[in-house]
Parts: C-alpha cells; structure tokens; sequence
C-alpha cells in the first residue's frame, strides 16, 4: 500500500478535494475485510474501522484516544516489540511488511493475524502510521490440513505392500516407495530422474516404454504385466496399474504406477496345478483300475472252470465266451482310454459342414433309436453351417451325445437335435425327455470315469471325450439338466 499523504485544506479546491479523500477513506475503512488502526505518535489509536470492533469486541468509545497498551494485551506487545516497531517506522518513514500476530480478545478464540505498519506522510514526514492486519486463522488451518493430509498420503504410499512408482509426463521416475525399495533393490537416489521402463526386462522394456507415451485423454488408464528386473537381476513378475495424473485444465504432467508382486502367486498357482495333476491321475488310476478289474475277474473266474475234467461241452462253451468277452470289454476300455488321451487328429483342419455331419450321423443311429422306442425331432436348417475343424471328430462327437441321450431314455422317448447360427458361433443342441441328471452330478458329467449309468453300462469316458473333441475346436459345451426333467447339451463352436 502506498503512504497516505494528509492534504492541506488551504483552498476551494483543496477543501473539495479533502472532503473527497475523506469520503474514500470513511469507505475504504468500513468495508476493507481487514482490521485497521491510525494510531498517531504517542501510541494513541486515533481511528479505526468496524472490523477491528467487531473482532476485538470492543467498542469505539473504548478505542478511540486510547494508548496501544489499552487495546492490545501486554503480552502481545512484548513478544512482537509493535510499539517499538511503530516508534522505527515514525522515525525512518519505511513500511513494516510480513509480521505475524497472534491476538485473542476476551471470550473469543485466538486468532492469527498479518500485520503491516504503513506511515502516513505529511510534509516529508511521518505524522501517523495505520496497522493492517489481514485475519489469516483459517488460512493457516486449512494450510495445516493440507499438510496433515499430505504426511498422511505420504505416509499410505510409504506403507503400502505393492509397488507404488510416480513420474513426470515422459517416463522419468520422481517417486519410488518402500516397496517397490524392497523388490527391486534399488533406493529413490538411485532410481531418481531414470527412465521408467529403464527397469524392466529387455522383452517388456519397449511396451513400458511406449505405453506411457500413449496416456492422454483417450487412455485413461493401462492394465499390464511386465517384469521387473532387480538390482540383483532377478526377474520379478509384476501385474501393473498405471493412471495419468492430470492438472486443472485435463493435461497429463504425470503417471502414477501401482504393482504387485507376482512371485509368491505364481508360486501357489505352481503348486495348485500340481495338486490338480496328481488328484487327476489318481482319479483316473483309480477309475482305469476299478472298470478293468471287473472283466478281469469274469474272466479269471471262467478260466478256473477250465481247468475242472468233469465240465461239458456247453459248459466250456460258455466259460470261453466269458473269457473272451471280458478281454474284449477290458480292450474297449483301454481304447477308450487312449481315444480320450490323444484322439485321433487329421493333420490339417479343413472347412466342415455341421449340417452334412448331423446328416451321416442319423445314418449310423436310426436303427438305435428304432429299437428303444425313441421318436427324433431334427431342426437343421437348409442353409451350410460351416467351421474350420475335423469332420470324424465331429461325428464321434455328435455319436457320443446322441447315445448318451438315448441311454437315458430305457422306456423311449423324444431325441431332439438343433443346429443354428448365432453370429459367429454355430449352436448345436442334443436334447432328450430322460431321467435327467441330479444336481449334484451336473458339475461332474466331463470328469474321466465319472458316470451316472448301472454299472457294466459305460466306463464314464463318453462325455470326457466330447470335452475334449470340442476344447480340440475352440469351442464351448454345456449341460442343462435336473433330476426327472431330461437334458440338454448345447456344443458352441466358432463358425466361418
């Protein structure tokens, strides 16, 4: 603020031009937000405005005339020396500026103030000088939140588990928390101002690297995985979630990454599968052993009665035929069992029509379905559903479900077959009105050796192998089933 200069009302044009400044001065005094005193050279306070009334609680009857240490508490006065410094600013005429009081009226709370001590000059010198104080409470309080909030983010960040890594908008690394200390091995003076993607593997590095130029508006965020490699170099894989930080007018002046350690996931991801393996081969040696051992022991009974002298001639008969039928059962199950190992693949895929397929299979079943009082209801449309597969897979595949369905309905029945294109998906249905599947067994229909029939009806690979048929396409199958209600297979394959 400039000094104020006191007029002398010597003239017309003076006397008009002082009534002026004093209406601007009584204006600037009752409506400046800060509190102001004129306090002349004995320490007297010989004006001041309403803010300073309201927010000392005082009156101007009180105020007005009075000594400084009559408005002000001593202890006030002492620690900041204000009647020593309004004394200095009297004598050399310079402004006081930036001094911080701290005030508190009776019955009100403390308040913050900044004060200035302005001289108001009258022939080249000081006559008065007028104390500005501006209330600052709020603002420090709001400035001491903002700093609390900002320990406190600093301190989540420090103490987060996964990585935590901040940059400026082209990839240079500005903070580095105490994780991601711990796995790389690196300090935040040594990584510093380096290049982001500088830290990663040689395979990784160029994405990492490109995808932070690509944080604008349109790319709001990036989900990746990339290895990390240590100070140590080791390896570490890391799943990453990187934001850009933008300012008030939406531009990017930077790029937080967030990532977790992979290595203990992988880790138990390892031994899981593991687990799965060996709970698998024990499912499947204990299925191979229980359906094996049946024709086995049919066979070895019979055997024995060979070796009695007083059997007749129909009598061997028959033990020879049970001998051999249980070798031919125990050979159908080991076919079985390599079919749904390694079926047997064409080596080349080729363009198949579903609809051709369904056709040649109805051939090979019609006679099955005659026999147990089954009615079929075909739904193929005339147009070719084509895919990219093998067309004797398929017709096992189609064989499978259909003699599934049709195990299932002793007393007859309806076999319903649908073929549709759903987009790029063909949709192939197999539905029957027989005994249905029980919840509990729905979940478990593709397992190997796991089957709902009487025993000596199937070994339980049948719709192990259509997963495995279909899983060879690219496709998807699925069972709709409830105890009583029939089911349905639905088989999605990727259509050309």
């Amino acid at each position: 603020m400039n000094p104020i200069t006191t007029i002398p009302a010597y003239s017309q044009e003076h006397v008009f031009a002082e009534r002026h400044y004093r209406y601007l001065y009584d204006t600037l005094m009752s409506t400046i937000p800060s509190s102001v005193l004129l306090i002349d050279q004995n320490l007297r306070v010989i004006a001041t405005n309403q803010n300073f009334l309201n927010k000392a609680r005082r009156t101007e009857s009180n105020t007005i005339g009075r000594q400084l240490d009559e408005v002000f508490p001593a202890v006030i006065l002492a620690g900041i020396a204000l009647g020593r410094r309004i004394r200095q600013v009297l004598e050399t005429g310079e402004p006081v500026q930036g001094e911080r009081l701290t005030y508190r009226a009776p019955g009100v709370a403390q308040r913050i103030y900044y004060y200035t001590i302005i001289p108001t000059i009258r022939s080249g010198n000081a006559q008065n000088v007028m104390l500005l104080m501006e209330d600052i409470t709020e603002l420090i309080r709001l400035n001491e939140e903002a700093r609390q909030a900002e320990r406190h983010l600093a301190s989540v960040v420090q103490s987060a588990s996964d990585i935590v890594v901040s940059t400026n908008p082209k990839g240079r690394i500005i903070t580095w928390n105490r994780a991601a200390e711990n796995v790389a091995g690196y300090s935040l003076e040594e990584v510093k101002n380096h290049f982001f993607h500088e830290f990663f593997t040689p395979v990784h590095r160029g994405s990492v690297e490109a995808a932070f130029q690509r944080f604008d508006s349109v790319n709001p965020w990036l989900q990746a995985e990339w290895t990390l490699t240590t100070k140590d170099q080791r390896n570490v894989p890391v799943s990453w979630v990187c934001s850009p930080m933008k300012d008030e007018r939406g531009s990017v002046e930077g790029v937080v990454a967030v990532g977790r350690d992979l290595t203990e996931q992988r880790k138990l991801e390892a031994q899981i599968l593991q687990s799965q393996k060996l709970a698998a081969l024990g499912v499947m040696a204990g299925g191979i052993a229980h359906e094996i051992r049946n024709p086995l022991a049919i066979a070895s009974s019979a055997a024995q009665f060979l070796f009695q002298c007083d059997v007749t001639p129909e009598f061997l008969k028959d033990c020879a035929d049970k001998i051999h039928r249980g070798i031919q059962r125990a050979s159908d199950i080991i076919e079985n069992l390599l079919r749904f190992a390694r079926p047997s693949i064409p080596q080349n895929a080729e363009p198949v029509d579903l609809t051709q397929v369904i056709e040649d299979t109805l051939g090979f079943i019609e006679n099955e379905t005659n026999l147990r009082n089954i009615q079929l209801v075909v739904q193929v449309g005339a147009d070719p559903v084509i895919i990219i597969g093998h067309a004797c897979l398929l017709q096992q595949l189609l064989v499978n479900l259909i003699l599934n369905a049709c195990k299932a309905m002793p007393k007859g029945g309806m076999l319903g077959i649908t073929l549709e294109r759903d987009g790029d998906q063909a949709l192939l249905r197999i539905c029957d009105t027989g005994c249905g599947i029980p919840k509990k067994d729905v979940d478990r229909v593709f397992e190997p050796f796991y089957t709902t029939n009487r025993v000596g009806d199937g070994v339980g690979l049948g719709l192990s192998l259509c997963y495995s048929i279909v899983k060879q396409h690219f496709g998807a199958i699925e069972v709709e089933s409830a105890e009583g209600s029939g089911a349905t297979f639905t088989v999605r394959l990727p259509a050309s």
